[in-house]
Order: structure tokens, then sequence, then C-alpha cells
């Protein structure tokens, strides 16, 4: 089997140079554009559809009709729920950020 011209690079450091990607962009407009760019359909439906769920969430409302409502699953319900209560936050400051206006 060939070696890959380009080493693979720890996840970390991945995340680490799309966070600054995503710093670098000025605004929702191309935000969008380079999610587009790196997402295929079904990873942007996915993404969005977490963070449909997210504000329901928040509010205590249950799984189930947060389903009934968006058609997300009830699985994908759960890792956000789980991610909100043990992950490093993200979903939090965002909406915190949207609440506040604070959008780029």
């Amino acid at each position: 089997m060939k070696k890959p011209l380009i080493e693979k690079i720890p996840l970390d450091q991945g995340v680490a140079a799309l966070s600054q990607a995503f710093n670098g962009l000025k605004n929702a407009e191309q935000i969008r554009a380079f999610l587009i760019d790196l997402c295929t359909p079904a990873e942007l439906e996915a993404l969005a559809d977490r963070w449909h769920v997210v504000e329901p969430l928040t509010q205590a409302i249950p799984y189930r009709q947060i389903h009934d409502d968006t058609g997300v699953s009830v699985t994908t319900i759960g890792r956000v729920a789980r991610c909100l209560e043990r992950g490093a936050g993200g979903y939090v400051l965002a909406l915190k950020n949207l609440r506040k206006g604070n959008t780029p």
C-alpha cells in the first residue's frame, strides 16, 4: 500500500486550522459560502439539524416534542443534549452571541 504524499494531521490540529479559517471570515455570507464548499449536502443537513434543536433543548422541551416539531431524529437530539450538558460549550456560546446580536 502506498504511503500518502501528505501526512494526515492530528484531529486537534485540523480543528485548530478550521477554527482559524472560520475566524478569518468576515460575515455570515462568507461563512455560508465556506460551509457550502467544505461540506457535502448531507453534512450540511446534519449540522443544520443539530443547530435547529439547540434552542428547544435549552427550553427543556421534551425530545419527542422536538422530534415531532422539527423532524430531527431523537438520536440526534440526544447527542446535542449531551453536548449541551458535557460538551466544550460551543453551542451555548453561539446561542448566547446570537441572542445578544453578536453575529458576524
